[in-house]
């Protein structure tokens, strides 16, 4: 051991009990005619100073070793540090290179099992779609923006302009009208005097109402009526996005559920939104669209609300809309209606729903922006049975849309001539529900719901009667990320 701190410190004199006897050697003749006691007590004196100094010779041998020992590690952690900030930079430089600098990547998906009582069926909903290919895969409220899968990716480019990319195939907003698109936005933001004041431009999906298009986003399965057959699924145009304080403004002009105009339509379409937030927990905001659908007058303009407080949620909508010759019998097709949500946190992961949807669709035989009217067979066996359209088959008569409730009964449908006045139905619905927040990025679903009309609208598969009720059960998992 002390050859190792010899080694380590060669500059240092060389001490030892010997050398230290012979230093103080030359003072022994001094002291010749002491007694041999006195003698003995001077020997143990030195002894005592030579331990003492060989005490502080190695105090300091490890002070300086602890100095040498500080400073190596201190030269490997600058290195250490440097090759680092090397990988680092590399690594930024590389992501830049890849585009992958300031881009965010999220997504989501949504399995759900669907009972209905009136269609007989019950499975599960996913990835399939509502483009209206047969009479399983039309757009109906249990067949819905749910069974979803989504891939969004968001990037954000030097200056604030910003692109947003959001795949969901099979039900995208835009895929039950561009069909086999999996688009459901493709946008831009660009700023022009800063960034409150945007540029917007590309394909977006409706921004009315309360609710959203996403499970991860909504805290029931199914939507509410407003939002399956009263307002649009996206826009393709260009317009503003600005910010005033609290206020929010969105408005552009372009087409409304549609990628592209056809030949001799000329009119694109006024849409805007506008939303205040008084604070964290309350705002509103407002939303309408007006031009012309199919060469037809549309004006539609809703306003919703929310108030969020500790275990309370509420959210409130009311819709109003007329599309001009567009109703049953060829008149104006008008709606209006209300949808209010409630919500209660049981637990800090457990919140029991109830939702009310309204909407007055009679005037006319009825219509709106998101029905569509079947036919029936009067030569058929069972003439009163809704079947696909054909026109090939002439003793075919529109009918009401029996899937969704809406339109007149089927015998009024197959009674009625044009030209004379016919009913269509009103319709409300009661959603109960539950959520369980599994984990972060978990959520479990169950819904029951029921759909009543003022008239029987809904076609029971297994006896073939109408009713003016239905009943529907659902269950989902949502992961989001």
């Amino acid at each position: 051991m002390k050859q190792k701190k010899e080694g380590k410190l060669s500059s240092l004199p060389k001490l030892s009990v010997l050398a230290v006897a012979l230093a103080c050697g030359g003072v022994l003749p001094a002291h010749a005619e002491e007694t041999p006691e006195q003698m003995r007590q001077r020997i143990e004196q030195l002894e005592t100073q030579i331990k003492q100094l060989t005490a502080l010779v190695e105090q300091a041998v490890a002070k300086v070793e602890a100095v040498q020992a500080a400073a190596a590690d201190s030269e490997e952690q600058r290195a250490e540090f440097n090759r680092i900030r090397v990988k680092v930079e590399s690594m930024e430089d590389q992501n830049e290179a890849l585009g992958m600098k300031d881009l965010q990547i999220s997504g989501m998906i949504d399995p759900t099992f669907i009972y209905n009582k009136a269609r007989d069926s019950a499975g599960f909903n996913f990835l399939n779609n509502f483009d209206g290919r047969d009479g399983n895969e039309v757009y109906a409220y249990d067949n819905s923006y749910f069974g979803q899968a989504l891939l969004q990716f968001d990037k954000e480019l030097e200056g604030g302009t910003k692109l947003r990319l959001a795949l969901a195939p099979h039900k995208s907003a835009s895929s039950g009208f561009n069909l086999g698109s999996i688009v459901h936005e493709a946008s831009m933001s660009m700023p022009i005097t800063d960034s409150n004041t945007r540029f917007i431009a590309g394909q977006m999906p409706d921004w009315s109402g309360y609710e959203y298009y996403f499970g991860h986003q909504n805290k029931l399965i199914t939507h509410n009526l407003l939002f399956d057959f009263t307002l649009p699924s996206f826009y393709t145009g260009a317009g503003v996005d600005v910010t005033r304080g609290k206020w929010w403004t969105r408005a552009m002009i372009g087409n409304m559920n549609k990628a592209s105009h056809p030949d001799s339509e000329t009119n694109p379409m006024l849409s805007y939104r506008v939303d205040y937030s008084k604070g964290e927990f309350q705002g509103f905001g407002f939303a309408g669209q007006h031009g012309e659908l199919d060469d037809n007058r549309l004006d539609m303009f809703e306003f919703d609300a929310y108030f969020i407080r500790g275990d309370l949620s509420w959210m409130g909508q009311l819709s109003v809309g007329k599309w001009k010759n567009n109703a049953f019998d060829g008149g104006d097709a008008t709606w209006k209606g209300f949808s209010t949500l409630l919500g209660y946190k049981l637990t800090p992961r457990f919140e029991a729903i109830g939702r009310l949807d309204y909407l007055n669709n009679s005037k006319h035989g009825g219509g709106t922006i998101g029905t569509a009217f079947n036919c029936i067979d009067s030569a058929a066996a069972d003439p009163l049975a809704p079947a696909v359209c054909d026109d090939t088959v002439a003793t075919q008569l529109a009918a009401g849309d029996y899937r969704n409730g809406f339109g007149p009964t089927a015998a009024d449908a197959a009674a009625w001539t044009p030209g004379t006045s016919i009913n269509g139905a009103n319709r409300t619905t009661l959603s109960l529900g539950v959520n369980y927040a599994l984990t972060t990025n978990v959520m479990l679903k169950a819904e029951y719901r029921i759909d009543h009309a003022d008239i029987p609208v809904f076609y029971y598969v297994d006896d073939g009667s109408y009713k003016k009720n239905n009943h529907m059960f659902g269950v989902s998992t949502v992961l989001s990320f």
